[in-house]
This record gives structure tokens, sequence and C-alpha cells, in this order.
């Protein structure tokens, strides 16, 4: 019961969506099968032990094919499976903050530690927030599909201390935001393989439109060259293809994923073709059930990021990034169709975000 309790945290932990519906699933499943075997070994344990003959089934009864979806929709990039017929609404809410602190040199050195020129020292932060409205259907009882509306608002302000050549230091204070919808994104994820054994796997791929206004589109402020309005999308499309593996493994559940996002190049006018960089990704973890209703888990997420290339050639002033999080979660099953999803997501490399605040509240019908 415990091990499959541990579906309902640790599918909101990672990406966009919320896998909560799968783990309420998976409870249900639980109840339904615990239902069955009690039924069955009552007659068991009022039988002679020497009547082997009647009891192969109620020993050990088989599985039915709607656990193993159940044990299945555990955790993924994109998403979990959905029963057959199933249409879940989730409406979630992220907030994000980062900080980054810069000092760059602009001039040269004619003897160590003396720079004619200077010293640009800048401290930039970011916050965003996201709210969002993810739609799941259960096609068959091992494919589902999804699509996924987010609304995107971002704040940045950067504060700038220049400390000129006569020890003069001149500060100066910018800010930016913007708002509107985001990218749009759809979803399928498929499980590979049936209840027969004790590893599962699911596939999914994602397609990632440019419906959010593009950093191309934003206007610049001339004397410093900083944005003056934020975009809500990347400007790019984008499929992402991946892989998910699930180990159950009493108390708890194992889990692990990869994938790879493809962003499609465009050309921008003005500018040239743009190749914003793929991403490679991926994240592991495990989740542990507290009780019947509430469960917690612990993963980590990972993402590489390429350089950004123009006309085939790599973007002078573009690096790779490295983008790590600490993601811890906590689920509780409020009723047969209602969850309640929290997840807190720590960076841990300079790329990544400070701290990541999520709430989902996935509503199955």
């Amino acid at each position: 019961m415990k091990k499959l309790n541990a579906l309902l945290v640790m599918v909101c932990l990672f990406g966009a969506v919320s896998y909560c519906v799968a783990a309420d699933r998976a409870l249900d499943g639980v109840a339904d099968n615990a239902g069955s075997k009690e039924g069955r070994q009552t007659p068991k344990s009022a039988e002679p032990e020497n009547q082997p003959q009647e009891q192969p089934v109620g020993v050990r009864p088989p599985e039915p094919e709607s656990s193993a979806i159940d044990a299945t929709a555990i955790f993924e990039q994109g998403g979990a499976l959905t029963p057959k017929g199933m249409l879940v609404v989730e409406p979630s809410f992220q907030y994000s903050h980062s900080s980054s602190n810069r000092v760059a040199l602009v001039g040269y050195t004619i003897i160590p530690s003396v720079t004619i020129g200077l010293i640009d020292i800048r401290n930039v932060e970011s916050n965003t927030l996201i709210g969002a409205l993810d739609l799941r259907y259960g096609i068959t009882s091992r494919l589902e599909v999804e699509a996924k509306l987010p609304y995107v608002y971002r704040s940045d302000s950067s504060a700038s201390q220049a400390a000129g050549s006569q020890n003069q230091n001149l500060t100066n204070v910018f800010s930016a935001d913007g708002e509107g919808i985001g990218d749009l994104e759809f979803g399928l994820r498929y499980q590979l393989n049936r209840a027969t054994s004790g590893v599962y796997y699911v596939a999914s791929i994602r397609a990632k439109s440019n419906t959010g206004k593009n950093p191309f589109e934003v206007p610049v402020d001339a004397a410093t060259g900083l944005e003056t309005e934020l975009p809500t999308g990347s400007g790019f499309w984008g499929v992402q293809p991946g892989i998910t593996v699930i180990i159950p493994s009493d108390p708890a559940v194992f889990f692990g994923s990869m994938s790879y996002m493809y962003n499609i190049p465009r050309n921008i006018s003005g500018v040239g073709r743009i190749d914003p960089g793929d991403i490679v990704g991926f994240n592991f973890g495990l989740g542990f059930a507290l009780n019947e209703k509430t469960s917690v888990s612990f993963g980590y997420d990972h993402s590489v990021v390429g350089r950004v290339r123009k006309d085939d050639d790599l973007l002078p002033g573009t690096m790779m990034l490295q983008i790590g999080t600490l993601l811890l979660g906590y689920s509780h099953k409020y009723s047969d169709k209602l969850s309640f999803c929290v997840s807190l997501g720590a960076g841990l490399t300079d790329a990544a975000p400070d701290v990541q605040l999520t709430l989902r509240v996935p509503y199955s019908f």
C-alpha cells in the first residue's frame, strides 16, 4: 500500500505538469486490489491447508491490468498516464526567483593590479510567475494526450555600479517587466510494457510552440542595451522525446528519466538564422509514502543547454549552460478526484533559479 501511495507525491516533483492524478489512480487501484485480495483470502483461511488444489488463485491472485497502469503512473518529465476515458483538469501556479552578480572589467592594464577604464559591477534580480491550465485525457489505458496553456509574468531589476578610474562610483537601476500568453505545449505518453515485471517504462514526446512573445519582438533601451519589456516565450518551436523508468521497491518507488529537446532553428529578420541550442536533460529520485493519503519525495533534475549559433557559427559571448536543481515534493490526496501537490526546487548551479515553488491542484472527471 505504501509503495504505490508513494506515487502521490513523487509525480509532483518535475516538469511543467503535475502527476498527482496518476497517483490518485494508483491509490484507487490499490484499494480495489486490497478489497479483492481480502475477499479471496477469507475463504483461504477457512479451508484446510491440505487442499492446495482449491487455492491456486487465492494464494497469489494475478494483478489486473489496471494495476499496471496505476503503478506506472508515477513520474516523468512531461506527465503521467491517465486512465482510459478520464479527463484531468489541472490549474497550477509557479514562482521562481534568481539573482546574479557580475563584475566586468572594461579597460586595459598597464601594470598588474592597475586597470585603466571602468569596473562594471552588476546585480540582477529576476522573478517569474507562471499560471497554467493543463488538460490530460486517457485515450487508452496505456496512452494519454495532453495540452498546456501558460500565462507568464516576469519582472527583472538590474543595479549596476561603474567604478571609474578617478574613484567615482556611478549607480544605475534599471527595471523591466512583461506579461502575456506563454508557449503552448502538447504532449503524448505511452506505457511501453504491461505489469509482467517489476520495472516499468513510459515513452513520451512533447511539442512546444512559439505562441509567447519572443525575445526578438521586445523593445531594447538604446543607452543600456537592456530589454524594456521582457519576453514571455522562447521564440522557437521545440520537440522533446523522452523515456522514464520506474522501479517499485516497497515501501518506496525509484524513478529516473532522460530527454532531448530539439529547438528548431529559424530565420530572424535583420538578425540571421538563429539556432538556440538543444537541451539534454535527466532526473532521478524516489517517493515514499507517509500514510494512505500523504507522501513525500526527493529528486534531482539536470539540464545541459547547448550554445547559440548564428548562421551555423557559434555566437560569441554565449556558453553552454548547466542547470541543476534539487527538488523536494509533498502531496496529499484530498478525495478520490482532488489532490494537492507542492514542490520546492533549490538551484545547485549558477544558471539554475535560486528557488522555485510550485503548487498544482489536479481534478479528475
